[in-house]
């Protein structure tokens, strides 16, 4: 009796087992994930302190190596980051502000200008509603008894102070964490990593985390620099359309675009809104969203892939579901964390030892050659049979 095993069934087996997911495993993800999502008060600020760290440690390690202390260069790059973003924060609240005042004004000039459609599908409801009644007895209606509402029990000022203190509390953890992260750098992560693994993998782990530390930095950095250019031509293109305050948008457009894929979708549907509502013309509107589209299409499709398109070559599909189960979990939080807790299980399977089936799970983005080569492969065994 012949007791090896064939080539295909020896990868059809070993398939097996890595595809196995045992329920202990299940259980396990699952009290994580519950865990996640009922403390989140407690993981935002230290999930976005990580966040933080990577992108903020480039700029730390290079002051380091001018003979600057690391603490002093923590505190320089931090202050400098957080100053920046609460000078963009100003430069937008004022516009937003106005924006707000106006609220009530803006949704009388939208209904006014979506008045015909609306009689439109009214009248379309109300013939339908009558063809639903045809041949029905008018039956009296019973009365209906309206319950008191009850009066909230917390007051608006404490409300708000609540508000503030969460916080006042989430700000100073993330600035804290963030500075312990800035100030240890390296030697601190060579520590805790030495201390929940051998001296043989302590090497290799350490190495995981600086590569990590260095993609996710190079990544939001070049970002940042992608995403700076485009928002100063979105801010040309809207002056030149003559759109009001056109340095909001360029900051929105900025902004939004650290999203993959959402962000650049919700600028171009709020320019287009907002175009509605402030010009009578359809070609001014037009011109608006059709300017934003092509600046768009030429950051994503030639500038992103050329400067960007390497690190980020994950499943569009899992980028979108990690936007989405990001924001349903953490909100705003979640949307932010998504992309690059993506990127970090890319470059951490990259560079484990079983991690070839994370990568085929996570896809490039030229899913057509991979496939290709798959194929190649599992057709290999059956042309030498």
């Amino acid at each position: 009796m012949n007791t090896r095993e064939s080539t295909p069934e020896k990868s059809q087996r070993s398939a097996m087992q890595v595809g196995h997911v045992s329920p202990m495993k299940m259980l396990v993800v699952g009290a994580l994930g519950l865990l996640l999502y009922v403390a989140h008060v407690a993981f935002i600020p230290i999930a976005l302190a990580l966040l933080a760290g990577l992108i903020l440690s480039g700029p730390v390690e290079a002051l380091h190596k001018l003979r600057i202390p690391r603490s002093i260069s923590a505190i320089i790059i931090l202050v400098v980051a957080l100053g920046a973003g609460t000078e963009a924060v100003n430069l937008m609240w004022g516009p937003a502000q106005q924006w707000y005042a106006a609220a009530p004004q803006t949704m009388k000039v939208i209904k006014r200008k979506l008045n015909p459609a609306i009689k439109f599908l009214t009248h379309v409801e109300e013939l339908r509603s009558s063809a639903g009644n045809l041949g029905t007895a008018a039956q009296p209606a019973a009365a209906v008894v309206v319950a008191p509402v009850p009066a909230d029990k917390e007051s608006a000022p404490e409300l708000i102070f609540e508000t503030t203190r969460e916080v006042m509390v989430s700000t100073l953890t993330f600035v804290i964490i963030t500075l312990f992260l800035l100030t240890g750098g390296p030697p601190m992560l060579a520590r805790m990593t030495a201390a929940f693994v051998d001296d043989l993998n302590s090497a290799h782990v350490l190495d995981i985390i600086e590569k990590v530390r260095g993609e996710v930095g190079r990544f939001y950095v070049t970002s940042a620099v992608i995403n700076f250019g485009l928002g100063c031509a979105t801010a040309g293109a809207m002056a030149m359309c003559g759109m009001p305050t056109p340095y909001l948008w360029g900051l929105m457009a900025a902004a939004f675009n650290f999203i993959p894929y959402a962000g650049s979708a919700a600028t171009f549907a709020l320019l287009t809104l907002v175009a509605f509502v402030t010009f009578d013309s359809v070609g001014r509107v037009l011109a608006v969203s059709g300017s934003y589209l092509v600046l768009a299409v030429l950051e994503g499709q030639i500038v992103q892939p050329l400067f960007v398109g390497r690190r980020l070559r994950i499943n569009p599909l899992l980028i979108f579901l990690g936007l989405w189960f990001g924001g349903l979990f953490w909100g705003i939080a979640g949307v932010i964390l998504a992309t690059p807790a993506l990127l970090t299980l890319k470059v951490v399977a990259e560079n484990a030892r079983r991690g070839k089936s994370v990568m085929e799970f996570l896809g490039p983005n030229n899913q057509v050659t991979e496939g290709n080569k798959i194929l190649k492969k599992l057709r290999r065994p059956a042309a030498r049979s």
